[in-house]
């Protein structure tokens, strides 16, 4: 049997190593450079015996990761990996058609742009253009921060039922990160409720001090909750600046919703 690498591809190893975990990753990673795999692959592409091979091939099968087939009685990539690599790829692609609008939002109104996307509680900032200007916002690209005190959040979170919002936040207090942030989940409801009846959310210092934004959720059946976001320093955020904001943020996100 070839012995395991010793040495992982990415980062350093860790301290309390699991094989069995280890071993599974390593085969969804051969599923990647192979269409189909056969038990003896599988255990010559790992360093294992058979009896372990084919565990492993049992476990991702309930999971629905591979499918065996049944004619050639070789593995494949099954349903739930299969809709991975699309959802994956969706979001990449998201992304991608995102840019232009994002670029074009930046030019016009001279002010840091985001692109954000709601993973459970959190927002994550997937995309992030700065300003040119000397006093600016800095970008949050690649930065994960909680929902309910970011415009970006509170427009993703008011398309969530009832039920579903409870789920995220079972405790009525909510941490507060600035002074002006929502305290508690009454708060958040009542914001949520204007967020939905003006069309977008806005944040007046409730995540970082100075900074002000307004966000609009781009809605799109098949695409992940996103949201476009203007963020500017409190100084500069006018009833004039809002409204030349909002005429320009909401065709935008109606423009993405199109393309997804």
């Amino acid at each position: 049997m070839q012995p395991p690498p010793s040495t992982p591809e990415y980062g350093a190893l860790p301290q309390y190593p699991i094989d069995s975990v280890d071993n599974a990753l390593r085969l969804l990673v051969l599923f990647g450079e192979r269409p189909t795999l056969r038990l003896t692959d599988v255990s010559r592409g790992l360093g294992v015996a058979s009896s372990t091979a084919h565990r492993l091939l049992a476990m991702l099968q309930y999971r629905g990761f591979v499918r065996q087939d049944a004619a050639t009685r070789s593995y494949v990539p099954g349903p739930t990996l299969e809709q991975l690599a699309f959802d994956v790829l969706r979001r990449l692609d998201a992304r991608t058609r995102a840019r232009p609008i994002l670029e074009r939002l930046n030019a016009e109104l001279q002010e840091t742009i985001h692109l954000g996307r709601l993973e459970g509680s959190a927002v994550h900032f997937v995309d992030s253009i700065e300003s040119s200007r000397a006093l600016r916002v800095v970008g949050r690209l690649g930065r994960s921060m909680p929902a309910y005190c970011t415009s970006t959040g509170k427009a993703l979170l008011a398309g969530l039922s009832c039920e579903e919002l409870s789920q995220l936040y079972p405790d009525e207090e909510l941490t507060r990160i600035t002074a002006n942030t929502i305290g508690t989940r009454t708060e958040l409801r009542a914001a949520l409720a204007d967020v939905r009846m003006n069309g977008y959310a806005q944040s007046q210092e409730e995540s970082e001090e100075g900074v002000a934004s307004l966000a609009v959720a781009v809605t799109a059946d098949r695409s992940p909750r996103l949201a476009i976001t203007v963020s500017v320093p409190v100084s500069r955020m006018s009833d004039a600046t809002r409204k030349e904001i909002l005429e320009r943020l909401i065709p935008a996100a109606e423009e993405l919703g199109a393309l997804l």
